[in-house]
């Protein structure tokens, strides 16, 4: 009987990881200390966005299965996004565009780059992108760290999401990794728009 678990375990590796980062997350959250309004998170509507298409076309065989298998969605934002975090109130502007949360290709089927991380996703990747984030105003909260912008996006999501499990799996995703994505940027040194 052992050895038929095993053996499905094995063959079903994806399903098994899943249900283990279930279990997991179940127990953390018993234990967890809820901590409420960690950013003081607001916003009134979700984001207004559109898909931007995928260019697979003329590009051959080989370059569109590689754009397949390892690109990923952009979304361009069609109405300025609004949003407040500790009072202070704060627009992502029409036009910026993004991929949302960087989930790996075998773990999108469990959880969409667009689906419970999406606002934290959102501006946590304008804050990559311009080490800042832009106030209504249109002046900017000063120069934030990588480490700033990683759990501000985790808080954001706790406060829309409230899968604290979740959320930390993804902030400490980042602090592993996102230094990649974060030096991407410094080297382009893009500075908004004010």
């Amino acid at each position: 009987m052992i050895d038929l678990i095993l053996s499905l375990a094995k063959q079903f590796w994806p399903m098994t990881a899943f249900i283990i980062l279930v279990i997991i997350g179940y127990i953390i959250n018993l234990f967890d200390k809820k901590i409420d309004n960690r950013v003081n998170f607001k916003y009134k509507d979700y984001p207004h966005m559109k898909p931007i298409k995928i260019p697979t076309k003329g590009k051959g065989f080989w370059a569109a299965i590689m754009l397949w298998v390892f690109g990923t969605r952009h979304w361009e934002i069609t109405k300025d996004f609004h949003y407040s975090l500790n009072g202070e109130n704060f627009v992502i502007p029409k036009g910026f565009k993004f991929d949302g949360a960087s989930v790996p290709k075998f773990l999108a089927q469990f959880l969409s780059p667009v689906g419970l991380l999406l606002i934290g996703g959102l501006i946590h990747d304008y804050g990559y992108k311009y080490e800042t984030l832009l106030r209504k105003n249109k002046t900017t909260n000063g120069i934030r760290s990588q480490k700033w912008m990683d759990k501000t996006f985790r808080d954001i999501n706790i406060e829309v999401n409230g899968f604290y499990f979740l959320n930390y799996l993804a902030y400490w995703a980042l602090r592993l990794g996102g230094w990649v994505a974060w030096n991407k940027h410094r080297k382009v040194n893009a500075k908004v728009d004010v």
